[in-house]
């Protein structure tokens, strides 16, 4: 037998020999991949509970310190009620607090009337177009038009466009890949520079054909009933003009921030958000997931595009900014609990903050334009409610500065007693949000981050409401790579 015959001419005893050798490598190589989750997972365990260890540690010695200090507190209870200023910080204080467990009861009485609106048929269903503005967001995107691809929508209602907003990386490449394997199922198209969020959004509603206008980011996934869900309002209320959709936390497994988040964004959208829903006042449709009526944006669509705050462009808020925009034309603005999408959230604490600047800023100045409509007769029927939401806006950003000087003032000159008590008002606080996260997830357990998370608010966010008014001026994405 020459060499070319040897080659050539396969052998039993050959396969024999090598196939369990390939098979015993990848079995070690599947064995050392278990065991090495598996030691990620047990360290990352060790991890969740030390801290929640820690945090309850905190908070239950805050308990004992606030026993132990009772009489501190009576005797400056009535060292400042001899004074006028004491007695009106006092007085202040007490009103503050009964205000904000009013409209805490308020909006749990509210939240008690909500019902997400069932999806309606396909052949009710109005034609749709799926808006995805991307910037800097890699293989991201690709998923995202994947899932949203994959929705059982009806195909011939569904319009699918992606913007590539003249990303620096390699997210056109990804969303060219999604087109390829696509195919007509979705529009692509790139920005000649990076021209901000804004101007790709007003690109896709330019270009989009449906009835309804959808906007997902670039970095995040829907369920495949999601778009269906988002579109029956429009069917089902005429008078709905956007909905918001019910945003989860897609890389809550990554990173403790993340499993924070997800604790506080089921509470502020299933909560908040759903009795918002009951007064048609839901106050911002989120960037992750919202949906609007054609006509509604089309009314103000050139306004929108050219707003501005203090003789700037506004690049920043466009979810908000519509929102008000949609409101002040007379429509509804819903919330639908069952339609689910999962958003990447910043992972560190860099990010974290500055995305919490840029939503604060746009709150500041989408709280002054919403002041110029809702006091008036903007829409027919209750308006009431959608005023009082406001004005409790407003509360937050009016006292944001009063209580940061009474909190320096107090700490400098009482630090035991403000530290036991804020602890002791964070425990009390949170369990609400805590028992509501156990009551809407499978995981109970992740509902003791919320306690995790306020601590974490209190003593490393107080700063982003002030700092956002000082500053809200100020354009920037600030988080954009």
């Amino acid at each position: 037998m020459n060499y070319m015959e040897e080659v050539l001419t396969p052998t039993k005893e050959v396969k024999v020999l090598v196939k369990p050798a390939v098979l015993n490598s990848n079995e070690q190589q599947l064995k050392q991949q278990k065991n090495s989750l598996l030691r990620k997972s047990i360290q990352y365990g060790l991890k969740e509970y030390s801290i929640w260890g820690i945090t309850f540690l905190i908070l239950l010695t805050s308990v004992f310190g606030l026993y132990m200090l009772q009489t501190e507190f009576e005797a400056l209870r009535f060292e400042r009620l001899d004074s006028i200023g004491g007695t009106i910080i006092i007085g202040f204080g007490i009103f503050l607090l009964l205000s904000s467990i009013s409209f805490l009861v308020y909006l749990i009485i509210l939240h008690t009337k909500y019902k997400p609106i069932a999806s309606v048929s396909d052949e009710e269903l109005p034609s749709c177009t799926v808006i995805v503005p991307a910037y800097n967001e890699g293989h991201l995107v690709y998923d995202t038009l994947r899932s949203l691809a994959n929705s059982d929508y009806p195909g011939h209602k569904l319009q699918l466009i992606a913007i590539d907003d003249g990303s620096k990386d390699d997210t056109f490449s990804w969303i060219q890949r999604a087109k390829a394997e696509l195919g007509d199922r979705v529009e692509i198209y790139q920005q000649p520079k990076n021209m901000g969020k804004r101007h790709a959004l007003y690109r896709g509603f330019k270009l989009g054909k449906g009835d309804i206008f959808i906007t997902v980011d670039s970095d995040s996934v829907v369920k495949k009933d999601t778009l269906r869900n988002m579109a029956s309002p429009f069917v089902k209320n005429k008078d709905c003009g956007a909905v918001a959709g019910n945003v989860r936390v897609l890389n809550n497994k990554k990173a403790i921030i993340p499993r924070m988040l997800s604790v506080s964004f089921i509470f502020s959208f299933e909560f908040v958000r759903s009795a918002q829903s009951v007064l048609g006042s839901v106050m911002c449709t989120p960037g992750a997931l919202s949906a609007y009526r054609k006509d509604a944006v089309m009314n103000c669509l050139e306004d929108w595009m050219n707003q501005t705050f203090m003789n700037q462009p506004s690049d920043i808020g466009e979810d908000r900014a519509m929102t008000n925009m949609i409101l002040k034309q007379g429509f509804h603005v819903l919330f639908q609990s069952n339609a689910y999408v999962y958003t990447d959230t910043p992972v560190r604490y860099k990010n974290l903050y500055k995305m919490f600047i840029r939503w604060e800023r746009s709150n500041v100045r989408e709280n002054i334009m919403m002041s110029r409509f809702a006091f008036t007769n903007f829409r027919e029927g209750k308006k009431l409610g959608t005023r009082i939401l406001l004005l409790m806006q407003w509360k937050k950003v009016l006292l944001s500065y009063p209580l940061l000087l009474l909190m320096m003032w107090t700490i400098f000159h009482y630090p035991l007693m403000f530290l036991s008590s804020t602890f002791v008002g964070i425990l009390i606080f949170s369990s609400i949000q805590a028992f509501f996260f156990a009551s809407k997830s499978d995981n109970k357990k992740e509902a003791f981050w919320a306690y995790t998370y306020s601590i974490f608010y209190a003593f490393s966010l107080f700063w982003i409401t002030p700092y956002a008014i000082a500053t809200a001026g100020r354009s920037g994405w600030l988080t954009r790579g």
